[in-house]
């Protein structure tokens, strides 16, 4: 487990022996710096996580070193120690940089509550960083925001599927999961990635319409076609791929005519007498269970197995509780762009209450309640309260639909065995965060952390379960 790094400066030497005492004793791994001459070579040497730096190093101060430290773009937190009196200094060094002060003589507690507050507050803004970093790279190859193992799952069919260049992939899964999404990646991983990619809302286009806006239509073909000639949607998808998105929302007679161009590879324009040559991969998505609907007679089988030759199955967001706060991020980050406002900052309790709904809209619910925070509330810190219209509107939290429920094998299991579990789940829920995770199980993260130790779970691992 990592510990905390400290680099204390100060050209008191009794001072620096005593901080090292109590910090070591808390836990701490402390390194000591007596001047200003030396303090840019032992901040490379030891890359501490935070500095505890006098104001007064005898005949320097701290104030050049902060001014140097933001020139450098050096990001270490710094606490400055001042004397009482001096509290004007104290207000200086935070100006230049510093994040917080603490009077000498000073309390031990509050010492160690700033550090542990300073501390905390750092690692999440590391985190935030490296997650930028990492969504950024994400999404510039495939619009797909999420590190679960169940959505990188997901991925990884879609790209195995899409070396197949013209089998039919068959999407299922709840709205707003992301099906479309899921298509352009095929699309984007396959020999097809340089043609057309066209998306068709089956059941945004009236029955009466449906053949024309698949396969087009020649001048005169019906009353109002006046125009020369206009092509479908698949003649526009030639060599590339077609997404036929609520697939189950065509009609009974236009699933017999979108059956026979997919056995036969071609058809005709309406009111046409040319046929024309189909180059197009089919991918179709649903948002209800077609093997059902084939059941019930309200959609063709022959169909279903032509369009089933393989199929992906998109998670709603409650089952990947643990790609919230980055998708929310990401959200945060777009819409404030498109509203040219500044980002704030996503509190852990906000991130926490996130976590805990049902998401019936899925991720794009998520986006529409992001969009609409950012419009009406302009502060830096988001907390709970300003999503408190999630709750309003009957999106129950999940932690009150349902209670704990302990389940043991026959042969019962160790005390042990049962504790890892406990913090293995709740560490997923919220995405390693530890703080969250103390607070759920009402221990104190110190605790949390020493039972994480004497248990072998560890913070960097991706996935906190157990394994065999």
């Amino acid at each position: 487990m990592a510990v905390a790094r400290i680099l204390v400066v100060d050209d008191d030497t009794a001072l620096c022996a005593t901080l090292n005492g109590i910090l070591q004793e808390n836990g701490f791994h402390v390194a000591v710096c007596h001047a200003a001459a030396g303090f840019f070579p032992m901040l490379e040497q030891e890359t501490p996580d935070l500095v505890l730096m006098d104001v007064f190093l005898g005949s320097d101060n701290g104030l050049h070193l902060l001014r140097q430290m933001k020139k450098e773009s050096i990001a270490t937190p710094v606490i400055v120690m001042t004397a009482h009196s001096e509290v004007s200094l104290a207000v200086r060094a935070m100006k230049e940089g510093a994040v917080d002060f603490v009077g000498k003589p000073f309390d031990v507690n509050h010492l160690l509550m700033l550090l542990a507050r300073n501390l905390e507050h750092s690692q999440l803004q590391t985190r935030v960083r490296m997650l930028e970093e990492e969504l950024s790279v994400e999404r510039s190859k495939s619009g797909i925001i999420g590190r679960s193992e169940v959505i990188q799952r997901v991925l990884d069919t879609a790209e195995k599927l899409a070396a197949g260049n013209n089998t039919t992939v068959l999407l299922e899964g709840e709205s707003g999961t992301g099906k479309e999404l899921i298509a352009r990646y095929i699309h984007s991983k396959s020999r097809r990635a340089d043609r057309p990619f066209v998306a068709i809302n089956c059941g945004a286009i009236p029955v009466e319409l449906a053949e024309t806006e698949f396969f087009g239509y020649e001048r005169g073909a019906y009353t109002g076609a006046h125009e020369r000639m206009k092509q479908g949607r698949f003649e526009l998808a030639e060599g590339g791929t077609i997404l036929l998105d609520e697939v189950r929302e065509l009609s009974l007679d236009m699933q017999v005519k979108l059956l026979h161009v997919l056995e036969e590879k071609r058809f005709y324009r309406l009111g046409g007498s040319k046929e024309i040559q189909l180059d197009v991969r089919v991918i179709a998505a649903s948002n209800r269970d077609l093997a059902r609907e084939v059941e019930e007679g309200r959609f063709r089988e022959d169909l279903y197995y032509r369009l089933n030759v393989a199929s992906i199955k998109v998670p709603p967001l409650r089952s990947r509780r643990e790609d919230i706060p980055d998708l929310a991020q990401a959200f945060l980050r777009e819409l404030c762009s498109r509203f040219n406002r500044p980002v704030p900052e996503l509190s852990p309790e906000a991130i926490m209450s996130l976590q805990q709904l049902q998401w019936k809209g899925n991720v794009r619910e998520l986006r529409n309640a992001v969009e609409r925070v950012v419009l009406l509330h302009q502060v830096p810190v988001l907390l709970p309260e300003h999503f408190a219209f999630l709750h309003a509107r009957g999106a129950t939290p999940a932690s009150s639909r349902k209670s704990f429920v302990l389940e043991l094998p026959p042969t019962g299991a160790a005390l042990d065995t049962v504790v890892k579990e406990l913090i293995a789940k709740t560490l997923e829920l919220v995405g390693g965060n530890q703080v969250q995770a103390a607070r759920m199980l009402g221990v104190t993260r110190s605790k949390l952390r020493y039972r994480m130790e004497q248990l072998g779970i560890h913070p960097e691992q991706r996935s906190y379960r157990m394994t065999p």
